[in-house]
């Protein structure tokens, strides 16, 4: 899953981005309210968290555009504040939930599993897709039918959740590098995409399961069942 965190204090982003990191999550960190809301319109994160003091555009602001737009990304405010006018000014606005700072981090993760849940996102500890297991925790999956397993990198993993959260669906190159890469991915080749599946795949085939990463000719990736 991969968050974007709109906050100016760079100190307090990037402690929510190592808090994040441990718990598996991919983050961008945009350090102003126009950054934000130009990384958020790409629409490749599972959730926003935003600060609602921020510098060029306030929170209240980068929120509504984001509605304009029609994107309908999780929208986890941030605020100082703890004012009854700021928190209906927000969900007025679209956000789906609130935190008031400081806060407690194991607060913030609860909110987080809770707002993705709502979405219907990938969220439990260990989801499943045909005989394959997949541990959030350890980066892990095993085969349900001979319990053999094996350690995944994070982006192998990463890569896996996405393919199953879209697995009624062909998912392109371009999706699977803004997705695990963000705005980094824009420097890299879209080979680099192939790379990992091919690792993911030999994974995959290591533990002897039915799960196969299938190429659709100029289209993508889909993952399937494989059947008797």
């Amino acid at each position: 899953m991969r968050i974007l965190i709109i906050e100016d204090e760079y100190s307090l982003a990037d402690v929510l981005r190592e808090t994040l990191k441990k718990e598996n999550y991919l983050s961008d960190i945009a350090t102003d309210g126009l950054e934000g809301l130009n990384q958020a319109l790409t629409n490749i994160y599972d959730l926003i968290i935003l600060d609602v003091m921020l510098p060029k555009l306030n929170g209240f602001e980068v929120l509504k555009q984001i509605r304009e737009a029609k994107i309908m990304t999780p929208i986890l405010m941030l605020t100082a504040k703890s004012e009854l006018a700021d928190k209906l000014e927000g969900f007025e606005n679209g956000a789906d939930d609130y935190l008031t700072k400081p806060f407690n981090t194991k607060e913030l993760l609860a909110r987080i599993k809770a707002l993705t849940r709502r979405k219907g996102n990938i969220i439990l500890n260990k989801p499943t897709f045909g005989d394959l297991e997949l541990d959030s925790k350890t980066c892990t999956i095993t085969c349900l039918t001979n319990h053999k397993s094996i350690k995944l990198g994070l982006k192998e993993y990463l890569l896996l959740e996405y393919l199953i959260a879209n697995q009624n669906i062909a998912v392109t190159k371009e999706q699977i590098v803004e997705k695990i890469w963000g705005f980094e991915g824009y420097d890299l080749e879209y080979n680099n995409a192939e790379v990992y599946v091919s690792f993911l795949r030999k994974k995959i085939n290591f533990i002897e399961s039915k799960v196969r990463i299938k190429a659709i000719r100029n289209v993508g990736y889909i993952i399937e069942v494989q059947n008797d």
